[in-house]
């Protein structure tokens, strides 16, 4: 009852935010006089992260050893990603995407509680897997950032080109600032992401007590970096952007997912195994 009721507190704040930021932008627009997160709503939301930062600490080590499955995994992610919005939000204008931080939020806290898993992963004592879990964790953690800002992107993007206006629309910033952010999410997750599978592959054996060996999670995490690099060397060389960055930022997000998460889902979920 103690768990259940830690994992509600975070998403009864967020999915409280949630309304409120949806409100607020609804009926003040994008040329309010303040931003659409004021100061007692930037403390809450961090209230709502320390909330659900303790819900996952329990859900992972819930004794002895790590417990890390698909439950556990897209909450750990979403709350990386939530957090890193949060001190992005002190640097860049992000109006308006809070109607999609808060939603993910408040599902991603209750989904241990629907799907707790009893994966429990080997050699989670080691200091060398724990900063490799870190590395992977983070990296996935702001893919899915880039994912969720991607989407919003191209919904605003469509509506614009249909000139199809509303106040929510009014409060994002400016498509090329949010192309500048997504691109910074991306670099930064891809660097992460190239770091993680290269210890992988070089420390398989200290970290996983096992010789390296291809599976699907392998397959597809190279897959996810391949369409993630292809993108930045595009962008780069001959400036892809706009549907073009969209699509390959959720394809290279979908790969990722099917690298771990996936698997986890039809194995907890679908199949209903442990292992």
């Amino acid at each position: 009852m103690y768990s259940i009721l830690l994992h509600l507190i975070p998403a009864s704040l967020y999915a409280g935010l949630g309304v409120r930021f949806w409100h607020s932008c609804r009926s003040e627009g994008g040329r309010q006089a303040r931003p659409c997160v004021s100061t007692p709503e930037r403390a809450l939301l961090l209230l709502a992260l320390l909330a659900h930062g303790a819900a996952l600490q329990l859900a992972l080590f819930p004794g002895e050893g790590m417990r890390f499955g698909f439950g556990v995994a897209v909450s750990l992610m979403v709350w990386l990603a939530i957090c890193f919005y949060w001190v992005e939000a002190f640097y860049t204008r992000l109006d308006g995407l809070h109607a999609v931080a808060m939603p993910a939020g408040a599902v991603a806290s209750l989904l241990p509680v629907i799907f707790p898993g009893e994966h429990v992963l080997a050699n989670a004592g080691s200091p060398a897997f724990r900063a490799h879990f870190i590395i992977a964790m983070l990296a996935y953690s702001l893919f899915t950032l880039a994912a969720l800002h991607a989407l919003l992107m191209a919904i605003a993007s469509r509506r614009l080109h249909h000139a199809r206006f509303d106040r929510v629309l009014d409060s994002l910033p400016p498509l090329l600032t949010m192309e500048a952010l997504l691109f910074r999410l991306i670099g930064i997750a891809f660097a992460l992401l190239t770091l993680t599978l290269a210890t992988g592959v070089l420390f398989s054996e200290s970290l996983f007590g096992r010789a390296f060996r291809v599976d699907h999670k392998t397959i597809f995490a190279f897959i996810s970096w391949l369409l993630f690099g292809a993108l930045l060397v595009g962008r780069r060389l001959r400036g892809w952007r706009g549907r073009t960055a969209l699509r390959w930022t959720l394809a290279g997000f979908v790969a990722l997912m099917l690298a771990y998460v996936g698997s986890r889902f039809v194995i907890e979920v679908v199949l209903q195994r442990a292992t």
